[in-house]
């Protein structure tokens, strides 16, 4: 690889982390430039599930799964990331589905356990309603995403990386059909690439280009709780209601694992959810609502990630996707072998943004 391209990731949330600092790690030259600060805008408001679970076509199985792989190793490289395999206990489908669910995702290799009531009162003994059928995957795991991100951002620095936290792009810099930097308010920042990992805020970025990111952004309300006794062993993914119990003691709950729909009134709908969390749990009568948070989650329209190349414009990469948390290790070794190696990942091919065209 060589050591001297030199490379702007825009965005400093997880994805853009996780790029800056697997470039940074094999000696490219890396300014992160964010208008936010280190965890972006996405990555806070995470659910920070660690996952392969239900919904994937085969493809994009076979990437989450080889990014939770690449989440193990990349634990081993950075000792300090808080990541922990605490498994997850699900049963947000009908049984039919579940078990049409569990079939499917067993036979592509994903360890899956069929378990019943007396199976889930052992592995969540808080659980005030016991599901009489649960799938539990013991390999899943979340990873904090705001330590997560801010651990892998000063480990780039410490290999040379420069972090310009607070930091517009104004407009992308282009001659002779080629990106080679981006205007910020602090001046003109020469590249010889341009990563655009920027989130929710990429499509206005990519759009000083001439590119269009075809991109949603759902809104998701999680609640927070004040730190608590522990009360969870791993991820709840029930009826309606995901539930976790972060490292510092705090259970976060969405509707699903992306929040939930924040409704006219957020105030109230934080409340409903805190209410119906605090209902779900044994031992939970101390347990306060400390704040809850609406993230808007950056998804491309047909559900699936962008990452890759730019058509027709030279010197930009596009890396925008929902389920960066599980993505993150993947996307960023996958990213950096192509900027500097021209090598891409047989496991990116389904995903560059070519397909819209």
């Amino acid at each position: 690889m060589s050591a001297a391209k030199q490379v702007i990731v825009v965005g400093a949330g997880i994805i853009g982390a996780s790029i800056a600092w697997h470039l940074a790690k094999v000696g490219a030259k890396v300014t992160v430039v964010a208008d936010s600060g280190a965890g972006g805008l996405a990555t806070p408001n995470s659910f920070a599930w660690i996952n392969a679970s239900w919904g994937n076509p085969k493809p994009y199985f076979r990437l989450r799964t080889r990014s939770m792989a690449e989440w193990t190793r990349l634990a081993q490289d950075l000792p300090g990331i808080p990541l922990a395999w605490c498994g997850g206990l699900c049963w947000d489908l009908p049984p039919a589905e579940l078990e049409a669910y569990a079939s499917e995702h067993s036979s592509w290799g994903y360890g899956i356990e069929r378990i019943d009531r007396a199976g889930a009162a052992r592995i969540e003994p808080n659980l005030a309603e016991l599901p009489d059928f649960a799938l539990h995957v013991p390999g899943e795991g979340v990873a904090e995403p705001v330590a997560a991100t801010r651990a892998l951002l000063a480990d780039a620095e410490r290999r040379g990386a420069r972090v310009m936290a607070g930091t517009a792009v104004t407009v992308l810099v282009e001659a002779n059909g080629r990106v080679t930097g981006a205007d910020t308010p602090s001046g003109r920042i020469d590249a010889d690439e341009v990563v655009i990992a920027a989130g929710a805020g990429s499509p206005a970025i990519a759009a000083t280009a001439g590119i269009d990111l075809p991109i949603e952004t759902p809104p998701g309300l999680i609640v927070h709780s004040r730190p608590y006794e522990k009360l969870l062993n791993g991820l709840v993914i029930g009826d309606r209601l995901h539930m976790r119990q972060t490292a510092e003691g705090r259970i976060i709950a969405g509707s699903d694992f992306g929040g939930a729909d924040p409704g006219m009134d957020a105030e109230a709908t934080a409340r409903a959810l805190f209410a119906a969390m605090k209902g779900a749990l044994r031992g939970a009568d101390g347990l306060e609502l400390d704040f809850h948070t609406v993230g808007y989650r950056p998804t491309p329209i047909d559900g699936f990630p962008i990452i890759g190349r730019a058509e027709g414009v030279s010197g930009l990469y596009v890396a925008v996707m929902h389920s960066g948390i599980t993505l993150a290790p993947a996307v960023g070794l996958f990213t950096t072998r192509e900027i500097l190696d021209g090598t891409r990942d047989p496991l990116l091919e389904p995903y560059g943004l070519g397909r819209f065209a």
